[in-house]
Order: structure tokens, then C-alpha cells, then sequence
């Protein structure tokens, strides 16, 4: 039998905090959320607020010299999470200014404590609480009464068994702070960061007692229903991926939609494999990717497809459309320049959950980086490893499409040594033949599975791209030599 205490944990209601905490919030903590003007702390603190307050759990909301209640009613009214029905019996709004203006945080303390008696709190918030630090007098006789005020406003909330937030425009470099982040149990520090005319936000938690919390910084947004944090972790493995799984040696082959491809590849790809599709501007990527998607449909599988650069307007691709609009296929598309890898993974991972999306295509990985953060433009093979991740956990068959610089004598698959990160890989190619430019489709590899070795020429026709049947034998193709030899060395 253990004597250990167990602590209860509340769930926040802000998607993705919950994993930084290492499960949730602490009851009974007494925390602080820190960080610069416009980071989102008042925001922040209302969206946990709502999730948590009820009649039988009740919040108190204290106000002191920053906007008043009223103003700040009016804007946090525009989120999701904004419940008014909330507003009395379950919340209730105080306003310190009054109290303040002394500057004696006995009365201010003795405010505090006489509404939390009459209302019974279960969560007490205080916002914004260096407004309180602020007017502590100067010198050690300031420090000192501020460093009891805070210690006895914790010592009190802990004995009314509340969970206390404490909400300031703190730096770790500032003095008045330290006394607060020595006694919270808890701190959680938004930031904003500006590089190259895009503003990102991240989350850190600073400290959490007793909680095995998430260290470094992690991504957040501010949208409609609120803050949504991305935690920079890698998923689950697939349960097929976990140890002493019986490991499947000849997975199900699943068709591609091109017989040709189909072919080369011994009867299709291997179902859960993750295949690159490489190749110069115009050899046909986006038409094998939509072929991947269209076969799927009609063996009645639901299909997922992320594009960056193309609108799907744009793409002018009749039978594409077809499939979106009857919801056989699902669309993952963003506009926004400061897009994180982060937020990609999350609303890949929502899309295919909701769809039971068998099939995915990312078109294409080269316009991705275009969209990116700036901080992920150093290291795009991690970006995509994250990405590649997340659809191995989801145990979905991918189609990847990358471009290359149309080099004609040159063998390349990919940038950044981002082939590496994918099972198969498909090259798509130009070159030369007697005065004509000529397009060839070679396998390059497929783990664990045998594959054609043969170069074949395909063209791109009304009806999709044809390979053909047999393998190509002409000189002189790609600087030298036959295109058979080039395309098994």
C-alpha cells in the first residue's frame, strides 16, 4: 500500500497544453502565466477559465489596473469558448483598482480573501498581477511586504483548496519577478517572436512541480476558439511498428492507378509505404498523384491531399474535383506565409481521423518550403521527417511529390536528402532522343520489396500517363551510355 499523495489534474481546454503540462494542470497549484503585452496570457487564462468553471467548480476573476472588465468582456465574447451563461453563477468578475490605489496589499490581500469567503472559488484568477507588484514601495521594506503578500495569498488559496493563476507582463529579467517564481508551483511563458515579417508565438513551461512537463519552446496560434499550442514531439509509434509486433514480410500490394507504374513496381505499392514522386517542372507529379488518389475512390477508399501552391481551382483537373466534391476526397490547403510544421502535422492528423482517409498525397514538398517559418527553412529535412512521422503513425499509403531542376544528364531524386525519409521513390525524367524530348519513369527503390529495374519511356494523353510496356534501349541518353545502365547503377 502506498502513503504517497496522488494530485488531481485538470484538463485545460486549450488543445495541446495539456501534453506540455505532462498531462494537465495541477489542482490546488498556485501558477503563473507570463509574458509580454499581446502574447495572449488574458486570453489564455479565460479559455482555461471556461473550460473548467461550473456551478459546482466556480471561478473568481479579479481585475486590477488593466482594461476594465466590461472591455475585456467584449473581446474574449469572440471566441468559441465564451460560454455567458457562465457569467454569475459560475463566474464572477472583481475589480481591485480601489484596493490598489493605497498600495497597502494588507487591504488588497484582505479584498482578495473576503470574496473568495462569499463565493466559495474553486479557481481564483488575478490579471493583471504586476500591476499589484507595481505599486510595492521601493527599497528592501517593498520587497520584503510584496514576498509576504505573495506567500500568504498562496498559503490562503492553498488552504481554500483553489487553483490560482496569477497573470503578468513578465521578462526573466525582471527583478519584481523572482519572489512569484520562486513561490508558484507552476509557470507557463508566452512570447512572440518577429523575424523576416512574420510573427510566430511560442509557449514554454518554466517550471510545473511534480509534473514531468515538456521542456523548450513550443508553437501556438491565436484562432476563433482560442489558443491551440503544437507540441514539438514525435507520435505514437503505429501499432504495427511497436516491439515483438509479428512484422508483416509481404504487405498488401495496393494499386497506383497507372498499370504501367503498377508494373515496376511487381503488382503496385506496398499498402502503409510512403513513395516519392521526383521530377522536373511538366513530367506528370500532380497527374500521378491524382491517379494514386482516383484509384482509391474506386476501391472505395476515402483520400486525403495537401496541396501548398495550387488552389484547387487552379488545378482545372475535372476528375479532382469530382472527388472533392462528392467528399471522396479531402483538401488540406493554407495561404498563410508563417505556417509551422507544427500546425500541418495537427490538422493532417484531425483530417484524417475525421475522413478514415486510407490514401494521402502532399503536392508538393518543394512549395512547402515556400510556406514554412522562417525557423524551419535551416533544416527542411527535420520539417519533413516530423511530417513523414505522422503519416507512418496513421499507418495511411502516401504519395509525395518533390521538383527538381531540369538537369537532363544528371541523376537526382530530391533536396535535402529528403529521399532518404520515404520507402519508395519513383524518378521522373527528361531527355534527348533523336531530336525530341522524351520523358522516362525509372523505380529507384522500394524497401523490402523487389522492384523493376527497367527505364521506361511514359507519355502524358488525354487519359492520364501511359508507360510503356517494355523497357527502353537507346544511346547516348543522359550524357553517355544506355538509359538501362544509367538507370540500374
Amino acid at each position: 500500500m502506498s502513503d504517497k499523495v496522488a494530485l488531481g489534474l485538470l484538463q485545460t481546454g486549450v488543445p495541446g497544453l495539456d501534453i506540455l503540462l505532462g498531462g494537465g494542470l495541477p489542482e490546488f497549484s498556485f501558477n503563473l502565466v507570463a509574458g509580454a503585452p499581446g502574447s495572449g496570457k488574458t486570453t489564455l487564462a479565460h479559455q482555461i477559465m471556461f473550460a473548467l468553471a461550473s456551478t459546482e467548480r466556480r471561478a473568481l476573476f479579479f481585475t486590477v489596473l488593466g482594461e476594465p472588465p466590461l472591455k475585456m468582456l467584449r473581446y474574449q465574447q469572440q471566441f468559441s469558448f465564451f460560454d455567458m451563461s457562465k457569467i454569475g453563477p459560475a463566474i464572477r468578475y472583481v475589480n481591485l483598482s480601489e484596493s490598489l490605489r493605497s498600495g497597502d496589499f494588507s487591504g488588497v490581500l484582505e479584498r482578495i480573501m473576503r470574496e473568495v469567503e462569499a463565493f466559495s472559488p474553486a479557481l481564483v484568477f488575478v490579471d493583471s498581477f504586476r500591476s499589484v507588484v507595481q505599486t510595492a514601495k521601493s527599497g528592501n521594506e517593498g520587497v520584503s511586504d510584496l514576498q509576504f503578500f505573495i506567500q500568504e495569498l498562496g498559503t490562503r488559496m492553498t488552504s481554500w483548496q483553489a487553483t490560482t493563476f496569477l497573470i503578468g507582463e513578465y521578462v526573466h529579467s525582471d527583478p519584481e519577478a523572482n519572489p512569484i517564481v520562486t513561490v508558484a508551483d507552476g509557470m507557463l511563458a508566452l512570447t512572440q517572436v518577429h523575424e523576416h515579417s512574420t510573427m510566430v508565438r511560442k509557449m514554454r513551461v518554466v517550471k510545473m512541480r511534480g509534473r514531468a512537463h515538456l521542456a523548450g519552446s513550443h508553437n501556438f496560434r491565436i484562432t476563433d476558439a482560442g489558443l491551440r499550442a503544437y507540441p514539438r514531439i514525435l507520435p505514437p509509434l503505429a501499432s504495427d511498428r511497436l516491439p515483438g509486433t509479428p512484422i508483416d514480410r509481404d504487405p498488401r500490394r495496393i494499386s497506383t492507378g497507372i498499370p504501367g507504374l503498377d508494373g515496376m513496381l511487381l503488382g503496385g505499392m506496398p499498402e502503409g509505404h510512403t513513395m516519392l514522386i521526383s521530377g522536373p517542372t511538366g513530367s506528370g507529379k500532380t497527374i500521378v498523384a491524382t491517379r494514386f488518389l482516383q484509384e482509391g475512390v474506386r476501391q472505395g477508399e476515402k483520400g486525403v491531399a495537401v496541396y501548398f501552391e495550387k488552389g484547387t481551382p487552379r488545378l482545372r483537373n475535372a476528375e479532382l474535383a469530382e472527388m472533392i466534391q462528392s467528399g471522396d476526397v479531402a483538401v488540406i490547403e493554407t495561404r498563410l506565409l508563417d505556417l509551422t510544421v507544427d500546425e500541418l502535422i495537427d490538422e493532417l492528423a484531425q483530417t484524417l481521423e475525421r475522413t478514415g482517409a486510407r490514401r494521402l498525397v502532399i503536392d508538393s514538398l518543394s512549395e512547402f518550403d515556400l510556406y514554412m517559418a522562417p525557423e524551419y527553412h535551416a533544416d527542411l529535412r527535420l520539417a519533413v521527417f516530423r511530417l513523414l512521422s505522422e503519416v507512418a503513425k496513421q499507418g495511411v499509403s502516401a504519395m509525395v511529390t518533390i521538383g527538381l531542376n531540369d538537369l537532363f544528364g544528371e541523376l537526382r531524386f530530391g533536396e535535402a536528402n529528403i529521399p532518404f525519409l520515404t520507402d519508395a521513390i519513383v524518378a521522373l525524367r527528361y531527355a534527348e532522343v533523336d531530336g525530341r524530348l522524351e520523358k522516362f519513369m525509372s523505380v529507384v527503390k522500394v524497401r523490402g520489396s523487389a522492384h523493376s529495374n527497367d527505364l521506361r519511356a511514359y507519355r502524358i494523353t488525354d487519359e492520364g500517363l501511359v508507360v510503356d510496356e517494355l523497357p527502353t534501349e537507346v544511346s547516348g541518353v543522359f550524357g553517355g551510355g544506355s538509359a538501362r545502365a544509367i538507370a540500374t547503377a
